[in-house]
């Protein structure tokens, strides 16, 4: 199944590529190898992994990579001063048979031991594999930009909503003042009414007769 795994690098998927990679250069693997490690494990391709490295965390880690490399070196070397026996086929008169007698010899080839303490080259990546590597880091960043468009819309809907909150907020406040001080006014009105009321029952009243006096008028 291919693997087509497209968000972005976290934290932790990069200090796992650079533990992944510094260990294979201490055993005397390559990096393609290390890669490939990390690939299966973050379901990702050893290209997309390589990019990664030598990209961005690479940079990080110059000086555990060279440290790296000197402990690849020390070990190649102290594997190299391992005494290699040597078969010898030799001839005893004695019991008139060859016998076959193993030596420990302390000479190593010097030429074989300078190409084990070479640093391996490092492994390069084709043209096609770059190309793939850059439309998928292509499309991580146009998800994350489409990603950050949408939180800043939303972010500018919510500072609008809060604003129409306040507004809304105010105006409810001022209605409310409003009506209590309309609710006031109705309550003296009705005070004064019925102090006019009162006072109309407890008026004399009078009315004109035909003769022109006056006539109290009982109620």
């Amino acid at each position: 199944m291919p693997k087509v795994r497209q968000d972005a690098w976290s934290h932790e998927d990069d200090l796992l590529l650079a533990e992944t990679v510094l260990r294979h250069i201490r055993e005397g693997s390559t990096q393609l190898r290390a890669f490939e490690e990390v690939g299966d494990l973050l379901n990702r391709t050893s290209a997309a992994c390589g990019f990664r490295w030598n990209a961005e965390v690479r940079q990080k880690y110059e000086q555990a990579v060279e440290l790296a490399k000197k402990q690849r070196k020390e070990k190649k070397r102290n594997e190299a001063s391992m005494p290699n026996p040597v078969v010898v086929d030799s001839y005893d008169e004695e019991n008139d048979h060859h016998e076959v007698k193993k030596e420990v010899t302390y000479s190593m080839p010097e030429r074989e031991i300078e190409t084990e303490l070479q640093p391996q080259p490092e492994p390069t990546l084709s043209l096609s594999q770059i190309i793939k590597d850059l439309k998928a880091f292509q499309k991580e960043s146009s998800s994350q930009q489409n990603l950050s468009h949408k939180y800043q819309a939303l972010a500018d809907e919510n500072k609008k909503l809060a604003s129409m909150n306040q507004q809304l907020t105010s105006q409810l406040n001022s209605m409310t003042e409003d009506y209590q001080a309309l609710i006031q006014i109705m309550d003296r009105a009705r005070k004064m009414v019925m102090f006019d009321d009162q006072d109309y029952a407890q008026k004399p009243q009078f009315r004109m007769e035909k003769n022109g006096n006056l006539e109290h008028v009982a109620r």
